[in-house]
């Protein structure tokens, strides 16, 4: 759907906006197709305007319930950039600073147990993700580790902004979602945007699909995460892009201190710094902020650039709908996209399905006999995360011989990765093979000691 009628040229690429227009629409329905990709939902922006929207596929591949203009996608980690916004705006109110330590206004030590690191974090750290929080904390685990000191360097972690949240409710007296509702989405229009599951979602969400494209499952429980429970649309969400394009709604310095590079990810992407909850990427084109969302079998992703105000945001209900991203960048925005590099998701290919479905009916044995002489000829495309995901449907399948053999494939091919001797594990365990489980978790840690899920997984092995 096109909103308004000016069409000026996309000043970042060769693409006027008309062309972008017609290229997505075009070029989405295909790319769906060939991704199992069920259903989808866009938005354009060009000088800081929403010019178009649309939706394509299905909520709900079983009942065939078309994606339309009141369609609930989840927004997964693209919450976090939402979470960040509005402590920002308790910045601008004297409430929060950035740099006092979290626990002063809680006034204890969270979770961390006792380690005194604790009292070091703020929210600058938070925000930048060099907290030295995991991820997620170890399963059913009441302690949160620790892992560095804070500000030593990157590494992402949803449980930041979950221990933000909780110190922006005591702040307030409010409950999260009813803080950011009144702060953010009010303010900006979003009036299809909540944290929390709402009755009429029941009818407006969309199911999460596998990479098969069948129907998994929604989560429709209690409660609110900051770091990724946003429920909304492409529209509202594009509102909110905005509103951060354009500055609105937050003092200058601190929309400048928003967007100001905070940390570097690593040498390996020199492009790439996060700020105050988002991703920044420097190209040619200028500087992006970005970010990712995986919620497993539904993701999504936004990019904007900040010189041109020009942004695309959008939703999937499946698991590959971040195998698409690469097209949809080049006809949205054009330019280069060091962060898609970086998370390494790749694109879309054909040969893990023909893989899966080797599998399925010829054996693994077979199947992976003729993978590694492909292997060995160069000729062969499937990667890491590839080979895991298939380990999993498989597993799903309760295919769990076939699963733990193409498991143990990838632990020979990429020996130094923890995560595939954590999959191996989670196969034996599935299993009942307790000490096969025990021992390739164990593994796992070895290769990284910070491997929070195998670190939770050993101890519920061992009874500890």
């Amino acid at each position: 759907m096109l909103m308004g009628s000016a069409l000026p040229l996309c000043t970042r690429g060769q693409l006027s906006t008309a062309s972008s227009i017609e290229k997505l629409e075009k070029d989405i329905p295909v790319l769906m197709a060939k991704a199992d990709v069920p259903g989808l939902s866009a938005a354009l922006i060009r000088d800081g305007k929403l010019v178009w929207r649309k939706h394509f596929g299905v909520a709900d591949a079983e009942t065939k319930q078309p994606v339309g203009d009141n369609t609930i996608f989840e927004a997964a980690s693209l919450s976090k950039i939402v979470t960040a916004y509005g402590a920002l705006k308790l910045v601008d109110q004297g409430k929060l600073d950035l740099d006092k330590p979290l626990n002063s206004y809680l006034g204890n030590n969270y979770d961390a147990g006792n380690d005194d690191r604790i009292n070091k974090i703020t929210m600058r750290h938070v925000l930048s993700h060099s907290a030295g929080f995991p991820n997620w904390r170890p399963q059913e685990s009441a302690i949160l580790p620790i892992n560095f000191n804070p500000g030593e360097k990157f590494s992402y972690s949803g449980e930041g902004f979950v221990y933000l949240s909780k110190v922006m409710e005591k702040i307030t007296g409010l409950t999260f979602n009813d803080y950011i509702t009144q702060q953010v989405f009010i303010p900006l229009k979003m009036t299809q945007s909540s944290f929390e599951w709402k009755a009429d979602f029941k009818e407006r969400q969309v199911y999460r699909h596998d990479w098969l494209g069948n129907k998994s499952f929604r989560w429709e429980g209690p409660g609110s995460n900051a770091a990724a429970s946003l429920r909304t649309t492409a529209e509202d969400y594009a509102k909110f892009v905005i509103a951060v394009l354009n500055g609105q709604g937050l003092k200058k310095a601190t929309w400048q201190e928003m967007l100001k590079p905070q940390i570097t990810v690593n040498e390996k992407a020199p492009a790439l710094a996060w700020g105050l909850g988002l991703g920044l990427q420097t190209t040619p084109s200028g500087t992006d902020f970005w970010h990712w969302g995986d919620q497993g079998d539904s993701k999504c992703y936004v990019d904007a650039n900040l010189a041109h105000k020009n942004a695309f945001v959008y939703f999937t209900n499946s698991a590959n709908g971040l195998s698409v991203a690469y097209e949809l960048l080049d006809d949205a925005l054009a330019g280069n996209h060091p962060a898609l590099d970086w998370l390494n998701y790749g694109r879309y290919n054909p040969d893990a399905k023909n893989f899966y479905h080797s599998v399925i009916s010829r054996g693994a044995d077979s199947t992976l006999a003729e993978f590694r002489a492909q292997k060995a000829s160069g000729s062969q495309t499937l990667n890491e995360g590839q080979i895991n995901r298939i380990g999993y449907q498989l597993m799903r399948a309760k295919k769990l011989d076939e699963a733990i053999a193409v498991f143990e494939q990838n632990t020979r091919d990429y020996p130094a990765s923890s995560n595939v001797w954590d999959s191996l594990a989670e196969g034996h365990m599935t299993k009942g093979n307790k000490a096969e489980a025990i021992k390739y978790y164990e593994k796992a840690i070895e290769v990284d000691p910070g491997n929070t899920n195998s670190i939770g997984q050993l101890k519920k092995l061992r009874g500890q």
